[in-house]
């Protein structure tokens, strides 16, 4: 994958007026003339490899802050908050933000701090799940330092799909003086697993399926051995409440079991070999669909990328109820977003089918952006709210070509279904599609 030319301007002349120099002092301090700095530091050309060693090594400059914009989720994330309805007469387009961003991305630091904490109303609203979510993203889904911690754990274990539980198990006993014990559903009703410390205990509802008890095995090896990483990054995130701070641990505590059961080399191997086809790596890797899906939002490893996916689950009543971006570039849609011509809402109608459907749709771009998706029911065992939910993968359909899946699909934008911006930001008042209707039936007179 290519990457992006490096425009770093405002942090170059940040940096210069730190130093108390003009633009002819520090250029020649780097070896570049003053007029190239200063298109430099203009972003009219991008900092080269050369000049920003010489930055590090004359300066002490610490090249992580040329990513500053990270931190706010980057050119989606802001285009996310440019999306707000406060702002729809404004008619902002992705490219206003790009370049706003470019060019000031402190003041674009310090606008989107500001809107995360008014919220999206005239106060603010509280949203966990959201903060949460956001710092997930600002991470696109990937973190290094515990997948390579789980995939050296998977060496050491040899884990294997033949005996993947049984390691996981003997690895709690032996380490952490843990037994797993399966329960019948009538003494864990509404829950799936629990941790009895007076009995030394992993306890299962029975209710789990093969994959999923393997997944609470392994969630529970890398919550143990990995409290410390998994601590750091929860404290990083500086997340103002308790809730987003739960919400954002049990994301990253699922990570690492994923991590465990799929190591990063293994699985990555295994979608080039097969492409992406999630039926074998369902198989291979004894998983099930909604576990491969979160992984594949995950390979974002420098020097060994996968596609970037985005993965989202749905609700029997068409709502969304999660979404995680990755590194794909989507946009979490608005509180309320249907979009009734979306193969998630077929699925439901066709239980245990994968279906495939290339469709245009992106909140809050200037232009729609050309996706390849995939879904297909999976069911929910072993709480009191047991229920089917639909999950889709997503992929820009630019990379597609790569997919199994995809095989025998056009990849033409010409052909894709095009979605629009969900139900609540349509106003077509003759829509008949059951969605729609429902839509209009919760919001009331």
């Amino acid at each position: 994958m290519i990457e992006k030319a490096l425009l770093a301007g405002p942090a170059l002349r940040r940096l210069r007026k730190r130093e108390g120099l003009t633009q002819a002092a520090m250029a020649a301090s780097l070896g570049i003339s003053p007029s190239y700095l200063n298109l430099i530091e203009r972003n009219q050309r991008p900092l080269s490899a050369r000049v920003l060693v010489q930055v590090i090594e004359r300066f002490d400059f610490d090249p992580r802050s040329l990513r500053e914009d990270e931190a706010i989720g980057g050119i989606d994330g802001l285009v996310r908050r440019m999306s707000d309805k406060r702002f729809a007469d404004l008619g902002i387009d992705r490219e206003e933000v790009q370049e706003f961003l470019a060019a000031a991305p402190q003041v674009a630091a310090a606008f989107a701090r500001l809107y995360d904490t008014a919220g999206e109303g005239s106060g603010r609203v509280d949203d966990p799940a959201g903060d949460a979510r956001r710092a997930v993203e600002r991470w696109q889904n990937h973190f290094a330092d515990l997948d390579h911690a789980a995939e050296q754990t998977a060496d050491e274990l040899r884990l294997s799909r033949g005996d993947t539980g049984a390691a996981l198990m003997e690895r709690l006993r032996e380490k952490h003086q843990l037994a797993v014990r399966i329960l019948p559903t009538e003494v864990m009703p509404g829950i799936v697993h629990r941790l009895d410390l007076h009995a030394r205990q992993l306890q299962l509802s029975e209710m789990l399926p093969g994959a999923a008890r393997r997944f609470q095995i392994a969630r529970q090896v890398g919550a143990l051995e990995q409290r410390e990483d998994i601590d750091t990054l929860v404290e990083g995130a500086n997340l103002s409440s308790s809730e987003a701070r739960d919400a954002f641990r049990e994301h990253v505590t699922d990570y690492v079991a994923g991590a465990l059961l799929m190591p990063y080399r293994r699985f990555l191997r295994a979608c080039e070999q097969t492409g992406y086809d999630v039926n074998i790596l369902q198989r291979r890797f004894a998983s099930s669909f909604d576990q491969i899906a979160q992984r594949l939002t995950t390979l974002q490893r420098v020097g060994e990328r996968g596609l970037p996916f985005f993965s989202a689950r749905f609700g029997r009543t068409g709502r969304m109820v999660h979404f995680t971006a990755g590194a794909s570039g989507a946009i979490h849609p608005i509180d309320g977003a249907r979009w009734p011509a979306w193969v998630p809402y077929a699925a439901f109608e066709n239980r245990g089918s994968l279906l495939t459907q290339a469709v245009t749709f992106g909140e809050g771009e200037s232009v729609s952006k050309h996706w390849f998706t995939i879904a297909r029911t999976v069911e929910v065992d072993g709480v009191a709210c047991s229920s089917r939910k639909v999950v889709v993968l997503g992929l820009e359909a630019r990379f597609a070509g790569e997919l199994a899946h995809a095989r025998g699909i056009s990849l033409s934008p010409e052909d894709a279904v095009p979605l629009g911006v969900g139900c609540p930001r349509c106003g077509r008042a003759d829509c008949l599609t059951p969605a729609s209707r429902r839509l209009a039936a919760e919001s009331g007179p």
